[in-house]
């Protein structure tokens, strides 16, 4: 239902003009009458969202810790949502921050107790967010532990019955089963094999029901960049196939930590192929009564595959980062130009398969999308056209990653070419105000930006210590900092694997009282952080948007500079940069530095320390970022 504005329209002034001197009115005076401060910066940052919004242009707004920025955002794209009549969307930089955006206290939470605004926000998560019943029913055979039981237990009475799903509420959101570990969640939600389009289930599937349910929405829709970049990347297809597309067509976008697009649109634009899927697939349908000639064409692609992976692993240049570059023999792209011939001959079985009916319906459709699918990557990537490829652990699995086209072109032809106010909000933008990094990261070509500091006085809240020690020092030296000092401690690391190694050397007694991230469900790690069960939080991911005020963090140590990793995509971002160090490396760590050093100050009345941790060969980028520190190290 659509809501009404929330100050009156007159003829003889214009929506915008409405719109700014309500936002005064609110930011000037209603707000600092309920005790909030009345903030320059933010009002600053809340009128060149208006200004943006009124000439439907991408806005880059940095504005340092402590700004207000989800207020300065969330007054104009409500009121611009409701003129409209099409929601705004506001895509934040991972899964785990859209629970808190909208949590109890949070600055909606806020704005609904205090403006009185009844306030329309819904949340759209990624697919492998929500429980499939397919691979529900499959991994309910053969797990007999607890955690399976939970989640028979929650699904609703409705779904199983033959009657209508009216009655029947969203369910099966991953949030809904903190307890259960990220490797246990992913043998039950859904995943790319899953052809939803083909399901008998899907009109009863809770990723069905949270879908119609956030379509719905009149102000706000929040989802994760990945799922906005998801939703770009299968629009065209889905409709062409008669699906609607992920998301509904909005009126603007807010692109919180927007920083981080590139690394969003990266993972959506790519095709991966996984060892084990293609082999599981087929042997679903090796059922009693299928022609033999089907049943050797399937073994035949089989074989071919498990071929190919053995081949591919053969090929992979030696690395310790997650993405492991391929060199491509002859015998590989021989092996990858069988594979679609097999493919070929195997779907032409289909067909008369599909006339015996020996295979069930849902289970031959899906396995004729996903050959479809699979032939398309393997020829990008036997092509050695412009696509990136590399090999890497997706879900405990090998994966072949092919990223078709540089998404500087993608993200020109289905986003910034449109008339849509688009709006990057982050603390960290720029590198000393100069916002070409992020530009030319997203092909981006015309845009407004602005830079406001933080009101916070750093010099009082905030110490940087600096520890130049040899590498094999640092995991020794941190216990040793951990043991002085009960302080709640974030642990930023510049890669899963370097936090692995980390985490290897610990003694038993230290890792007691750390979580590490990927032990469990993340928003659960962090909610018992916050509450103080856990006293030491090691991650790789929460260099941006974690928000733990006052004593829930004290102290963030940083344990590696965070440099691009030296694997294939950043090696492809190299290559066509004149000055790799100065225009990849260098901007991607300071603009990281200063996120993580963003996780300790979140409000006034926070303080604490940052530790940096520089080996022998990180010493000589010294120079290179203590000018963009918050305060000057000791």
């Amino acid at each position: 239902m659509r809501q009404s504005l929330p100050f009156e329209l007159s003829k003889d002034r214009s929506f915008f003009d409405s719109l700014g001197d309500w936002m005064g009115d609110v930011l000037y005076d209603e707000l600092p009458e309920k005790g909030f401060e009345c903030r320059d910066e933010q009002i600053f940052m809340a009128y060149q969202i208006e200004q943006a919004l009124k000439e439907k242009n991408v806005l880059f707004a940095e504005a340092g810790v402590g700004t207000g920025k989800t207020i300065a955002y969330l007054l104009p794209a409500i009121s611009y949502a409701r003129y409209t009549g099409r929601p705004a969307l506001i895509a934040c930089a991972d899964e785990t921050l859209i629970d808190q955006l909208v949590k109890e206290g949070g600055d909606i939470y806020k704005l609904t107790e205090h403006l009185g605004l009844t306030i329309d926000v819904r949340l759209a998560k990624s697919r492998n967010q929500y429980l499939c019943l397919k691979r529900f029913e499959e991994t309910e055979k053969v797990v007999t532990e607890e955690w399976i039981d939970d989640i028979a237990m929650s699904i609703p009475d409705g779904v199983y019955a033959q009657g209508s799903m009216l009655t029947v509420s969203p369910y099966g959101a991953r949030s809904d089963y903190s307890a259960i570990s990220d490797e246990d969640w992913q043998s039950v939600n859904y995943n790319a094999i899953m052809q939803c389009s083909t399901c008998d289930m899907r009109n009863r599937c809770g990723q069905t029901l949270h879908r119609a349910h956030y379509r719905s929405s009149s102000d706000l829709i929040i989802c994760s960049q990945d799922f906005l970049m998801e939703h770009l990347a299968t629009k065209e297809s889905r409709e062409r196939e008669g699906q609607l597309p992920l998301l509904p067509e909005v009126s603007m976008i807010v692109l919180d930590e927007g920083h981080l697009l590139e690394y969003a649109a990266q993972n959506a634009m790519t095709v991966k192929v996984q060892g084990y899927t293609i082999v599981n697939l087929l042997e679903r349908l090796m059922v009693d009564g299928v022609r033999e000639k089907t049943l050797y064409a399937m073994e035949t692609l089989q074989d071919h595959h498990e071929l190919f992976f053995d081949q591919l692993r053969d090929d992979v240049v030696p690395s310790e980062e997650e993405r492991k570059a391929i060199k491509k023999s002859d015998r590989l792209l021989s092996i990858g130009k069988q594979l679609i011939a097999d493919v070929e001959r195997l779907l032409e079985e289909f067909v008369f398969e599909s006339e015996l009916y020996m295979i069930p319906e849902y289970e031959l459709n899906m396995a004729e999308e996903f050959l479809e699918q699979y032939q398309a990557a393997i020829r990008i990537f036997i092509a050695q056209g412009d696509a990136v490829d590399w090999l890497e652990e997706t879900d405990g699995e090998e994966t072949l990653v092919i990223m078709p086209r540089l998404i500087t072109d993608v993200l020109e032809e289905k986003l910034f070419s449109k008339k849509l106010p688009i709006v990057f909000s982050s603390a960290t933008l720029s590198v000393g105000k100069d916002f070409s990094y992020i530009a030319y990261s997203l092909g981006i070509k015309k845009y407004q930006s602005f830079s406001v500091p933080s009101p916070f006085d750093y010099e009082e809240v905030m110490k940087v210590h600096l520890h130049e020690l040899k590498q094999e020092e640092k995991t020794a030296t941190v216990e040793k900092l951990l043991q002085e000092g009960q302080q709640q401690t974030l642990i930023l690391f510049k890669s899963k694997q370097s936090m692995l190694t980390f985490k290897s050397k610990l003694s038993m007694m230290s890792k007691l009282s750390m979580a590490f991230e990927g032990d469990r469900e993340l928003s659960a790690i962090v909610r018992d952080f916050q509450e103080g069960t856990i006293n030491t939080l090691c991650s790789y991911h929460l260099w941006e948007g974690l928000d733990l005020p006052e004593e829930a963090l004290t102290r963030v140590i940083i344990y590696d500079l965070p440099f691009p990793p030296q694997d294939p995509l950043f090696d492809a971002k190299r290559a066509f940069s004149e000055n790799p160090f100065e225009e990849v490396e260098l901007p991607f760590m300071q603009l990281r530095l200063q996120q993580g050093i963003g996780r300790l100050i979140r409000t006034s009345n926070d303080y604490g320390d940052i530790h940096i941790f520089l080996n022998e060969n990180e010493v000589q980028y010294k120079s290179e970022f203590v000018n963009i520190l918050p305060v000057q190290p000791i």
